[in-house]
């Protein structure tokens, strides 16, 4: 019976990273990291330069997304599972009242 509990516990509270769990914190890193990795090139293309604001914006928006996704994910613990299972139906093409 230990083993099952340590199973469903396991289940219930995925792995975290500062109170977001992992596969969300990845992707919002991934995704913001992105983006500044383009607005970086856009203002070399643009100006010649890139602006000494650029990186400290890039945190601000960083940490203000993964504290959104911590409020989030503390409400609702599966939120992870629940989007990425809505991404791979989507993929199916499974039609849309299926999904919602």
């Amino acid at each position: 019976m230990f083993l099952r509990e340590k199973v469903l516990k396991a289940l219930a509270n995925p792995p975290r990273i500062f109170y977001v769990p992992y596969s969300l914190a990845l992707i919002n890193f991934f995704v913001w990291f992105l983006l500044f990795i383009v607005l970086m090139i856009v203002f070399v293309l643009l100006t010649g330069t890139v602006p000494m604001w650029l990186p400290l914006v890039f945190l601000g928006v960083l940490s203000l997304c993964h504290t959104i996704l911590g409020f989030y994910s503390k409400k609702d613990s599966q939120i992870a599972q629940m989007i990425f299972s809505g991404f791979y139906l989507f993929r199916q093409k499974i039609p849309k009242r299926l999904i919602s």
